[in-house]
């Protein structure tokens, strides 16, 4: 990868990384619900599985799609019930009754296992890979990879510190049940590009 493209890749990835989707939408409600410290499992298993999708887009998993285009729309199919799923567990998360921790927010693991059903992730990966990476160096790939790790970690950490600062107006449960409702609605809305591309 030549350095004069690398302002390119990550400004790419910036706005790729800070732009509505389903990891800030979630990290945004985990910071309302959880605050940012309970968050930081959550934060660092989204980059961590982003940059293993990312990568793995990188070494191949394209070319299977292509020559299997079904397999492609079944990770969408499935991507679509999860984010439907989870929205509606968003949806119906009620506030916390005094003197009674609030639920569990996603643990690293399940954040990094997230990313492989998260279609903004693979879409903007493939995009990154094709735009960034057309020789398909290992080094492209990994430079790629990392870009969207460190910089989608920091992107991540903006919408939690966002959801972390509505925190306390979120304590009265008609605003919480509101900002959830919301939440849900969007990470749904968040669907649709994956479809109509």
């Amino acid at each position: 990868m030549e350095t004069a493209i690398l302002p390119a890749l990550m400004g790419f990835v910036f706005a790729a990384t800070i732009t509505p989707g389903p990891n800030n939408i979630m990290v945004m409600t985990s910071g309302a619900n959880f605050g940012f410290r309970r968050s930081i499992p959550h934060l660092l298993g989204v980059s961590l599985g982003a940059l293993a999708v990312v990568l793995l887009t990188g070494f191949g998993l394209m070319a299977v799609f292509k020559a299997a285009p079904f397999l492609e729309t079944a990770l969408k199919i499935a991507s679509a019930v999860y984010l439907v799923w989870l929205a509606w567990k968003i949806a119906n998360a009620r506030p916390p009754e005094a003197g009674v921790a609030p639920g569990k927010p996603l643990t690293f693991l399940q954040a990094a296992a997230f990313q492989w059903v998260n279609p903004k992730v693979w879409a903007t990966g493939l995009s990154a890979m094709t735009l960034f990476a057309p020789d398909r160096s290992v080094l492209s790939m990994l430079v790629i990879g990392l870009a969207f790790s460190t910089i989608g970690m920091g992107s991540n950490a903006v919408w939690t510190f966002m959801g972390t600062a509505l925190r306390h107006w979120l304590t009265v449960g008609r605003r919480l049940r509101v900002f959830n409702m919301t939440m849900a609605i969007l990470l749904v809305a968040s669907i649709y590009p994956v479809f109509v591309h």
